[in-house]
Parts: structure tokens; C-alpha cells; sequence
């Protein structure tokens, strides 16, 4: 089978069954790092390349001619998803922005999906990003954006 081919089973079977319910994943640096090097293995896999190889990732990437895409497409699904349930403004609006009645839990504050969207679209705060989820062509624009410049 030619790379091209082998570039798309890999988009059409693996990455659809890594990336169930990736919407509500909160992506910590270890995470991120994680799926970086799952990504990477794909791809060595696909080129029948053992890691014990000592070849470096810009080499794998060179070769197959591709960039590493698998954290931008999660974190657009998680756009899209996120100013879907905006838009909605039901109870999945309540839980997703965290604004209901009762004491917070102690210690330091959990990191929240929404704090790793707002920093990658590039916007200020989480407020100023459900704002924006409110105008679906904004939004839309936003996350082509930030697609194309590829931020993590």
C-alpha cells in the first residue's frame, strides 16, 4: 500500500476510535505529551519503522509528509462542541460552566476544559469565550484560526 494510503486508514479507523469523547477531555501537559507520542507511533507503525530505529520525529514527519494534527483536531471538536451546548442554554450550560449553587471543594482549583479552549483560540477569558459562542460565524472563524496556526 502507498503512504497515502495507509495516511488515510489511519484518519479513517485509528484516530476516530483514539479520539471517542474527546469533547470533555482536559488536556494537562502529560496528556498532550502523551498523545503526541501515541501520534508519532502511529506513524512509525504505519512506515514499519521500529522505535528502537533512533530516528527522530522530524524524520518520521518528513517522510510521510505530514504535521502532527491529532491535539488541533481535538481541541476543535472540543470547540465545537463547547459553543453547541452554549448555544442550547440547558442543563448541560450549567454543568459545562460550573455555575450552580454550593461550596467549593478545597484546595487548589481543578483545570477545567474551558480554560484549555479559551488559551487556545486566543481569547482573554473563559466569560469572553461563552460570550463569543453566542455568534456561530464568530466562533467558526475563531477556531479556523486557530487551526491554522496550529497553538496546542
Amino acid at each position: 500500500m502507498s503512504i497515502e494510503t495507509r495516511k488515510r486508514v489511519l484518519e479513517c479507523y485509528i484516530e476516530p476510535i483514539l479520539m471517542y469523547g474527546c469533547e470533555t477531555w482536559i488536556i494537562s501537559k502529560q496528556t498532550r505529551g502523551r498523545l503526541e507520542a501515541t501520534e508519532m507511533w502511529f506513524l512509525r507503525r504505519m512506515m514499519r519503522k521500529p522505535w528502537t530505529g533512533k530516528k527522530p520525529n522530524d524524520t518520521v514527519l518528513s517522510e510521510t509528509k505530514t504535521k502532527r494534527a491529532l491535539i488541533n483536531k481535538i481541541r476543535k471538536r472540543q470547540a465545537t462542541s463547547f459553543g453547541h451546548i452554549m448555544r442550547r442554554e440547558r442543563q448541560e450550560h450549567l454543568v459545562t460552566t460550573g455555575m450552580f449553587m454550593g461550596m467549593r471543594d478545597r484546595g487548589r482549583l481543578r483545570k477545567k476544559t474551558t480554560d484549555g479552549l479559551a488559551s487556545w483560540l486566543g481569547v482573554g477569558s473563559t466569560v469572553e469565550m461563552i460570550k463569543m459562542t453566542r455568534e456561530h460565524d464568530v466562533l467558526r472563524g475563531m477556531i479556523a484560526n486557530a487551526m491554522r496556526h496550529g497553538t496546542g
